[in-house]
């Protein structure tokens, strides 16, 4: 029993820190409205309501000029031969005569049509039209309150995990020098062997906690860049 327990020991403490290993790096995170910016610009959603909100100007101003669609202008043309028969009565004499020519004729004219509904339902379809293009515009900003709301939970979350990191990695860190110390005592005989087994208990215990966080951490970390679309900083 002995011999295992100061092989497992020596295991523990040939295996580098947490503590060190998470301070050889910290993260400069971008201010918020600069992840929200990203975020907004890179939506596909808020890329498909601003599409659809221009879509609804355009029927909107196509529906304003439909007026235009009563009036006209017509133009005619001909060009061929043209058979001119003619008779010419001289005295008793009876004569006809038959001429062609080549000839251009045009003619050109302006209409203008009075349906008997177009002007009563033309103002319903403009106000129809002007609502349908309100509506978009509604949406796209309730979708962009959405996507706000969300990075700021993210961003949240991500900076609490951080802390959480710090804090166990820092406790995980004590907890170690604390073994180690632990662990000569017990060679030197000073500390019972079921002392030594409880606190390396505890010391097992900070290492799993410190992998939870430091997966939750780099969780929302990947999560937030995703949605951003950059990779957050490294300082050293």
């Amino acid at each position: 029993m002995f011999l295992l327990l100061s092989i497992n020991g020596l295991q523990g403490q040939t295996a580098p820190t947490a503590d060190m290993e998470f301070q050889a790096a910290e993260f400069n995170f971008p201010p918020l409205q600069v992840v929200i910016d990203s975020v907004l610009k890179r939506s596909a959603m808020v890329g498909f309501q601003s599409n659809n909100v221009k879509a609804k100007e355009a029927a909107l101003a196509s529906e304003k000029l439909r007026w235009s669609d009563n009036l006209g202008l017509q133009v005619d043309s001909r060009y061929g031969n043209l058979n001119n028969f003619s008779s010419n009565e001289d005295g008793e004499a009876l004569s006809q005569v038959l001429t062609t020519t080549k000839q251009f004729n045009y003619s050109v004219g302006v209409y203008v049509k009075f349906p008997l509904f177009a002007g009563i339902n033309r103002r319903n379809q403009i106000e129809q039209a002007q609502y349908e293009m309100e509506a978009a515009k509604k949406m796209i900003e309730f979708e962009h309150e959405q996507i706000k709301q969300a990075v700021i939970a993210l961003y949240q979350d991500l900076l609490l995990k951080q802390r959480l990191l710090h804090i166990k990695s820092k406790t995980l860190g004590d907890g170690t020098v604390n073994m180690q110390m632990v662990e000569k005592e017990f060679r030197n005989g000073i500390v019972p062997i079921s002392e030594y087994v409880r606190i390396k208990g505890i010391t097992a215990s900070m290492e799993e906690e410190y992998e939870v966080a430091m997966s939750q951490f780099i969780t929302a970390k990947q999560r937030l860049e995703t949605l951003a679309g950059f990779a957050f900083e490294i300082t050293n």
